[in-house]
Order: C-alpha cells, then structure tokens, then sequence
C-alpha cells in the first residue's frame, strides 16, 4: 500500500509530527510505502529522508489562511499526488488536513483526516472556534474516514455534524515502548522533581502552573520546563513569585525520554487538548500525572489511580493535587506503577498502528466496492 501523508508543517517535534513519524516508519518496515507531504520542511522531515522515506516540500503549505498561497498549496499537493499515484492520502492538523483532502479528492483518492484534538474544541478563543467548525464540516463531505485521538473528540465531532457516525473512529494515540525498570522507595526527605514538556503558547497554560507552585514554596521541589517557543511571559511570572531557584527552562529537547527519566511527577497544564502524547510518554516511564481536565485527558488519567485531573484554571486545585504528591513519596511511586501498567494494557503503538492500518484497509475495500 501507498500511502501518503499530509502535515503543515514537519520542523518541529509535535505531537502530529511524531505521529506520522513513527506510523510511517512502522508502514515501511512491514512492506508498505510511506511518503510526507508538508510545508516547513525540518529536523522531523529530515529524519524521515534519513530513514530512506520519500519526503515533498509544499512551499506553500503555511498555517495562516491566506487565499493566494493555500490556492497555490493545494495546486502544489495535488501535482504531487498526480505524480506519485498512492492508494490512500492520511491527512493531519487543519490547514494541511483541509487542502489535502481537497487535493486528494479531486483525483479521486481515498483521503483519511486524523484530528489531534479539534481547532473548535473548548476553551478554544472566538471567532477561531467557529471559523474551524464551518471549515471542519466543509471539509468533512471529502473525507472517506475520519479519526480522532479521543472518544472525547468523536463525540464533539458528532455533536458539530461533521460526518456521520460510520465514516468516523476514535483510535486512542500509542507510543513506542521503552525499557522500564521499576523505582526503588521513594526517599520522603528528598527533592521532589516535577517536568512539563510543552511548548510555550496560547494552548498552554503554564501560568496557572506557576501560580499553584507559589502556593507552595514550603516545599522541597523544583520544575523542569521542556519546550520551544517564547517564554518570555512565563519567566517573568517566575520571578514575580519569587521561584527562580526552583523553576528552569531547559528549551527544546530531541530526547525527551532522558528528560521524564531523571523526573518524579508529570504536568500537562492547559487550556485545550486532544489526547495528549505526553502524557502516554510521562506514563510509559512510570511517573504520576497531573493534568489538566479538558478534552480527552481523563481517557488516559485515571483520577486518583494514575494522577490527579484539576479543573481548567484552577489554581487552588492544582494547588491541592501537587502538594498531596509532592509530601507523599510513596503516592508517587503507587500512582507511577499503575500509570506504566494502564500504558501497557492500552496505548502501545502497536495497538494504535494496526487500528489504523484497518482504517485504511476499510477505506480502500469500501472504494473498490
């Protein structure tokens, strides 16, 4: 099978990105042909040409919407798509998942969408969420199948008439396992070390974070902040209360594995999601989660079992779930091991692969009927 896969942008390590990463990697090593498609070509895109993939810059595949270069961006995919002929185009993140389909459906080939959390889901600003739901059911009439990362999202998908209900699955996210090796006792007395891998920007919400912390200066903990973008806002919040001795900024990181490794406890704070990677990275490495209640969250965080899910914004919550890991070590460890079994049971990568290798089967089996 022929597939090609469609993404705005490959310069960075999303969640997305990583996705059809490690699921074109996986198609290729069991005989398949996996080619990327994308604008902002980068250190993910060329990692899949190091890999022997074939990989097409879009030059005009950007995220702001703008009618000249987007006509130019679909003429761009649908030349090369005219070209390489697949059997099936998997499409991601919304501009890239809109002018994808149409290209592909124009030649009359079979086009997935994968959503990796909606762009009109909650908490998402106005005009942006309603712009994204028009565009959403527009672009829902070309697609063969529709995935989403959370039955949270299938739902908002349905409840938005999208696409109907048999042309849509939520196949949950999976992630490559790694070797894990039990922790010894928790030493009560000892640093308490928390991380937050996310990039700095509107979705998240490392402020609230930053204020619960406050709260709980008596504390023996430190924060380790792990992502790109401006961060400027965020540091200037440290220093307001006071946490610079406590919170650090390590910038992007290519291996975020080493990262959670040297951690105790997970944070994902934020304002909107879909079902977040990170938090199947925080478990596969046996760390409790805190995150915050949007979305799909709670499909991978089990309250009170696996970690804690606060309210949107509630600084006093948050508060309350860090403070109750943070002075009982053995908690950690407890909620760590069950989160690294719930992973193991559930999000492998092999459960989410040949989930949607069936997909796409369906999908061609459906046209050639």
């Amino acid at each position: 099978m022929k597939v090609v896969y469609i993404i705005t942008r490959m310069d960075e390590y999303g969640g997305a990105q990583v996705h059809i990463r490690d699921l074109s990697l996986w198609l290729k090593s069991r005989g398949h042909k996996p080619l990327v498609f994308s604008g902002w070509p980068g250190k993910v895109s060329d990692y899949i040409e190091h890999m022997g993939m074939i990989y097409k810059e879009v030059p005009d595949l950007v995220r702001p919407i703008n009618p000249v270069q987007d006509y130019k961006a679909f003429i761009q995919i649908r030349n090369h798509l005219k070209r390489v002929k697949p059997d099936i185009v998997s499409c991601h993140s919304s501009k890239a998942g809109l002018i994808g389909r149409l290209a592909a459906a124009s030649l009359g080939i079979p086009v997935v969408f994968t959503a990796h959390g909606w762009a009109f889901t909650e908490n998402v600003p106005q005009p942006h969420r309603t712009i994204y739901k028009i565009i959403e059911k527009v672009a829902g009439w070309f697609s063969a199948h529709i995935i989403t990362v959370s039955e949270f999202d299938r739902d908002l998908a349905l409840k938005s008439h999208v696409i109907s209900k048999k042309k849509m699955t939520a196949i949950h996210n999976g992630m490559p396992d790694m070797p894990y090796t039990p922790p010894v006792d928790q030493d009560l007395e000892r640093n308490v070390r928390l991380i937050m891998v996310a990039r700095f920007g509107p979705q998240k919400d490392h402020a609230t974070l930053i204020k619960a912390l406050a709260q709980l200066k008596d504390l023996n903990w430190t924060l380790d902040l792990v992502g790109g973008g401006d961060n400027s806002d965020v540091g200037d919040l440290v220093d307001a209360h006071e946490l610079t001795d406590k919170v650090h900024f390590l910038g992007e990181q290519e291996d975020v594995a080493s990262c959670l490794s040297h951690a105790d406890v997970y944070c994902l704070i934020s304002h909107w999601e879909g079902f977040p990677r990170s938090i199947l990275e925080a478990m596969r490495a046996g760390l409790p989660v805190i995150a915050t209640d949007v979305a799909g969250v709670k499909e991978s965080v089990i309250e009170n079992e696996t970690g804690f899910c606060p309210p949107h914004e509630d600084v006093d919550a948050l508060a309350k779930s860090l403070r109750t890991l943070i002075t009982q070590p053995h908690l950690i460890q407890k909620m760590g091991l069950a989160g690294r079994k719930r992973f193991e049971e559930n999000f492998t990568f092999d459960k989410m692969a040949n989930k949607t290798l069936d997909i796409y089967e369906q999908v061609l089996s459906n046209k050639q009927d």
